[in-house]
């Protein structure tokens, strides 16, 4: 909806978030400047802007944790990607960051996004109540593995490139999400899948970051269309940051010779 107004006032564009007027600034019914300047933390708007509530202290320290989690950092390519385009495109700073936000949006992130969908359409479809034990849940997640392998898809959450043996974001969100007392049917669901996939698959495979991070947030109830979106969020700190390495330490050429030049692709509907 748009109102006009005659004089000097300012046009009005209301929004079910909030709208401007010549003095105020509205945002979730609270006066931007007054009641959550210095009182909101970043994490806190988030949430609150996508849920149109604001998070228990509970459910804020899970969610902050999962934004800090998916900073991502190192030499992947998204961070490579932001460094070569930082040092090449006219417009250096937004190519770099959109390049990398693309990067990681389509290939790394969209894990946090397909494996919060993958855990609720399995817990839709599950009929009758949720299982208590770890052995129902296992039985769930054999299940769900040996479904999605059929169906010639990958299982969203398992397996890392580098942390063969165990990602160290996986069990420090576990335990975070339990002492708040947030441990839901998602991150059930998730450990199991980790629990069974030698058996369902044949080999061990470690749950990743991205996967327990999407567990936990469907476990708070945010839209799971939008967990890639939050996953960009926390990337975009960590790419900002790369390039910050960038002025500091200009390696993107370096890290472009050394990983990319040497990387070996394979087609991306490849089995695990």
């Amino acid at each position: 909806m748009m109102t006009t107004t005659t004089g000097t006032d300012a046009l009005n564009f209301p929004t079910s978030l909030g709208t401007s007027t010549t003095t105020e600034i509205r945002l979730l019914g609270h006066d931007l400047a007054g009641d959550l300047m210095g009182k909101v933390s970043f994490g806190e708007l988030a949430f609150w802007l996508v849920a149109m509530r604001r998070p228990t202290s509970g459910e804020l320290r899970v969610f902050e944790s999962v934004l800090v989690a998916l900073a991502d950092h190192g030499f992947t390519p998204t961070a490579i990607a932001a460094r070569l385009t930082y040092l090449s495109a006219p417009d250096s700073l937004q190519g770099a960051m959109a390049a990398g936000l693309l990067g990681g949006g389509s290939r790394f992130l969209g894990v946090t996004e397909d494996c919060g969908q993958f855990l609720a359409a399995t817990l839709a479809a599950h009929e009758g109540q949720l299982p208590e034990s770890d052995q129902e849940w296992d039985e769930m997640a054999f299940a769900a593995i040996t479904s999605q392998r059929a169906a010639g898809k990958f299982v969203p959450g398992l397996g890392h490139p580098n942390h063969k043996h165990g990602d160290p974001r996986t069990p420090a969100l576990l335990r975070i999400a339990e002492e708040e007392g947030l441990r839901g049917s998602h991150l059930r669901l998730f450990e199991a899948i980790g629990r069974m996939s030698d058996k369902a698959l044949g080999r061990k495979l470690p749950l990743n970051g991205a996967g327990v991070c999407g567990a936990a947030l469907a476990d708070l109830g945010l839209p799971t269309d939008l967990l890639r979106g939050f996953a960009l969020l926390a990337r975009a700190a960590g790419l900002l940051g790369q390039i910050a390495e960038e002025h500091r330490n200009p390696i993107g050429m370096d890290v472009y010779m050394t990983v990319d030049r040497n990387a070996v692709y394979v087609d991306a509907d490849r089995t695990q």
